[in-house]
C-alpha cells in the first residue's frame, strides 16, 4: 500500500520531468541557416534567416527555370543575391 501512494505521488513529478530534456532548436540539415552569412541583395540588405531559406529552396527545386542545372551560388546571383 505504501508503494502505491509512493508511485502515486511521485508519477506527476516523472512525468513533468521527462518533458524536461533538451529540446531539438538547431537547424534541420540543408536548411540553410548556416548559409545566409556572407550574401546581400542588390540595395545591400541582409537577408533574413527566412528570406534566404524560400529562395535556396526555391532553387533546389527547380523552381527558378533560368537556374535549372546551375550550382546554388548562380541560382541566388540570379534572384538578386551576391556575395559580399
Amino acid at each position: 500500500m505504501r508503494k502505491l501512494v509512493l508511485l502515486t505521488m511521485l508519477a506527476p513529478v516523472i512525468i513533468a520531468l521527462a518533458g524536461c530534456g533538451r529540446s531539438d532548436n538547431s537547424p534541420a540539415s540543408g536548411s540553410g541557416a548556416d548559409g545566409v552569412a556572407g550574401w546581400v541583395f542588390a540595395s545591400g540588405k541582409r537577408p533574413s534567416r527566412a528570406e534566404y531559406a524560400a529562395l535556396a529552396a526555391s532553387c533546389r527545386q527547380g523552381a527558378v527555370r533560368s537556374a535549372q542545372g546551375k550550382p546554388l551560388e548562380a541560382c541566388l546571383a540570379d534572384l538578386g543575391l551576391r556575395k559580399e
